[in-house]
């Protein structure tokens, strides 16, 4: 199946947009609306509809056909926060989340027309499609200024460099001594990476001021030297404890490595002795 051009896609939610009466006015957020991401025909179409009579689209899913030959979707409806207030209101917003055989991807929201001017604002990287009824602000050039991250306070830094020692000796080891694999891995790849990203992202903020680096960091290895990025690839692991062994020890490596470099440029204090001290602690664990 040949894969829709951007232009085409834009065409279709457009041409839908415009002989629909019930829609008011269309916008485009996420990647697409970033004028510092990169372009590639893997982004979504992240697209905000603002609608009159908003239950009339929720009553059957129908409509939805016009945009194409469909995977899966993913709704609302299929998210569990949606009812964790007991029965779902979803009058204020709803979302369509659309994978499409082609390849392509459609992420559609849908609000009241009457929530539109406050909505738009909500996002500073934002680009207005469409405008039936005059609904919408003026509003700048779409920035990704919101997403960007600058150098850190001294509170921020002390907090990381606390968290990843704590995540090393205080749950890792655990999870390593009872031979607890999954949890292992959760303390990894989900909280100690989360540290050792944000000193990633600082350093490439001290070499070229505030930046987006993208979710989970992707986008840094654009900002960093790259032997910084091919030593955090280091710290992914395998499927045993020796892979989880080895990625700690490249990211408590890594870690400390970039942690001087922000201490020492930002002329932050760093307890380099309870840094010893918690190496001599993983150090049976880890082999450090």
């Amino acid at each position: 199946m040949r894969r829709r051009t951007d232009a085409e896609m834009l065409r279709l939610i457009l041409s839908f947009a415009r002989e629909d009466a019930r829609v008011r006015a269309v916008w485009m957020n996420g990647s697409r609306a970033n004028p510092n991401a990169p372009k590639d025909g893997w982004q979504d179409f992240d697209v905000v509809f603002a609608v009159r009579e908003m239950p009339s689209f929720l009553r059957e899913d129908g409509w939805l056909d016009f945009f194409g030959e469909r995977v899966m979707m993913q709704s609302r409806r299929d998210q569990i926060d949606a009812y964790e207030g007991g029965a779902p209101d979803f009058s204020g917003w709803f979302i369509y989340l659309m994978q499409f055989a082609d390849g392509t991807r459609i992420d559609l929201s849908l609000i009241p027309a009457e929530n539109a001017a406050r909505e738009v604002l909500s996002d500073k990287m934002c680009v207005i499609l469409l405008d039936k009824d005059g609904l919408l602000p003026e509003i700048p050039p779409a920035t990704d200024a919101d997403y960007c991250v600058s150098p850190p306070s001294a509170l921020e830094f002390h907090c990381c460099v606390n968290e990843f020692r704590w995540i090393c000796c205080g749950n890792l080891v655990k999870g390593i001594a009872r031979g607890e694999l999954a949890y292992s891995h959760e303390m990894l790849d989900r909280y100690l990476r989360k540290e050792l990203l944000k000193v990633l992202s600082w350093k490439a903020a001290l070499l070229h001021g505030p930046l987006n680096p993208g979710k989970y960091g992707k986008f840094l290895p654009r900002f960093l030297p790259a032997e910084d990025w091919t030593e955090f690839l280091t710290t992914y692991a395998g499927g045993d404890f020796d892979g989880v062994k080895r990625a700690v020890s490249a990211a408590w490596r890594l870690f400390s490595r970039i942690s001087g470099e922000i201490a020492a440029a930002c002329s932050f204090p760093l307890d380099r002795g309870e840094e010893e001290r918690v190496r001599a602690y993983l150090e049976p664990a880890l082999r450090l």
